[in-house]
């Protein structure tokens, strides 16, 4: 067994339980992750990031309680402890398995989460989105707190960065005065906001659980196509099993395009690429 002191001793102040043992986690792209063994025998993930941004850690639990509230919902990791330099969450034993049972249930897990709701278009207090602050200042609908808490941030930084031309940038604001005609009017629904499959860990346990959430109250489209963005395995199991659960409204496939303007323009900020061009042609379809 091997044990980082520095690590170990950092978790047993928050924790108040002895550190038998610690181990690398490969996989994050933002954090460090060390799997921990405890004396009382339970196994945790302790995530640490160099210089973390003020509230890193914080926010981040602060969405998986806020998710953990649902009974039936998605299944997120107890948070075990969070400060400013780390958060330290209960082990999820992960399965390179992915069943289509446990993608039924998690749609099915999805729809009691989103149908939960929020108290209102935003979030009590900013969060991340990776590394980027994501301000959640509510708004009172929908397409008000898209626009200018979503695609008009993003789409300004994106643009400092070189990470869209000028034409493409105006394409992207040229939907914002339509967002209201284009999405249906919905309550807030109770939002992961980051859940791309990288996000979504298959447990040995036969369950989805999600991780690293940038939580907030939105309209639960938003979710759907942050899944459909990056794939998911049997996605159309997770999505029949939704749609049993909590029936979306007509033409949502047609309109997922639009809800990823803003994970686009979240790449194109951090990863630059083709993000803020891909970003611009899904403008220029609803335009």
């Amino acid at each position: 067994m091997t044990r980082q002191p520095l690590v170990a001793r950092r978790a047993e102040e928050l924790l108040g339980s002895a550190v038998v043992s610690t181990a690398p986690v490969a996989g994050g792209d933002i954090a460090t992750a060390t799997r921990l063994r405890l004396s009382s025998g339970q196994t945790a993930l302790m995530k640490t990031v160099a210089h973390a941004p003020e509230g890193f850690f914080e926010a981040e639990a602060a969405g998986l309680r806020w998710l953990a509230e649902v009974p039936e919902g998605v299944r997120v990791p107890d948070v075990l402890a969070a400060s400013a330099d780390c958060v330290i969450l209960a082990w999820v034993e992960p399965t390179p398995k992915h069943h289509a049972e446990a993608a039924s249930g998690f749609g099915q897990a999805l729809a009691a989460t989103h149908r939960a709701g929020a108290a209102s278009f935003g979030f009590e207090h900013d969060g991340f989105i990776g590394r980027l602050p994501m301000p959640n200042t509510a708004c009172a609908t929908w397409p008000e707190f898209y626009a200018v808490r979503r695609v008009l941030p993003y789409l300004k930084l994106a643009r400092d960065r070189g990470a869209v031309t000028e034409d493409e940038a105006t394409t992207v604001e040229s939907v914002i005065g339509r967002l209201a005609e284009l999405i249906p009017d919905e309550p807030p629904a109770r939002l992961h906001g980051d859940l791309w499959n990288g996000n979504c860990l298959w447990g040995l346990d036969g369950a989805v659980h999600v991780i690293d959430p940038a939580a907030h109250g939105g309209h639960r489209e938003a979710d759907l196509a942050m899944l459909h963005l990056f794939g998911l395995p049997h996605l159309p199991r997770v999505m029949q099993a939704y749609d049993e659960a909590h029936p979306l409204a007509e033409g949502w496939e047609d309109r997922l395009p639009l809800h990823q303007l803003f994970p686009l323009l979240v790449h194109a900020c951090m990863f630059g690429g083709g993000y803020g061009a891909r970003a611009a042609a899904v403008a220029a379809r609803f335009g």
